[in-house]
């Protein structure tokens, strides 16, 4: 019975703090992100939409947090017909790491 209720333990905390990380993604994703690549997603004439992005849904959280923290420009540059390079952000590796899995998860639905 004891072991019952650790494991339940667990598993309450483990979604708890999956939540949590799913909220600061979104509230960070929110604050930095969507003036450029809209509110849901959806782009803009600034920003390619993220919602449905064949990169997005076919790379890791690694290589999307690479994107957010380094950019994209000259070579790497994805989207020529937009104004402007993705400037790298000045996130910490765990606010770019929750954004990456927002927009890879939540983001997407």
């Amino acid at each position: 019975m004891r072991k019952i209720f650790w494991l339940l333990a667990a598993v309450i905390v483990i979604a708890f703090a999956e939540n949590a990380i799913a909220a600061e993604g979104k509230a960070t994703f929110t604050n930095v992100c969507a003036a450029c690549h809209g509110q849901k997603g959806e782009g803009s004439p600034i920003g390619p939409a993220l919602k449905g992005n064949e990169f997005i849904k076919n790379s890791d959280i690694a290589a999307i947090k690479q994107v957010i923290l380094k950019g994209r420009s000259g070579k790497d540059r994805k989207y020529p017909n937009l104004p402007a390079d993705m400037p790298a952000q000045a996130l910490s590796d765990a606010d770019a790491e929750a954004v990456a899995n927002y927009e890879k998860n939540d983001l997407q639905k």
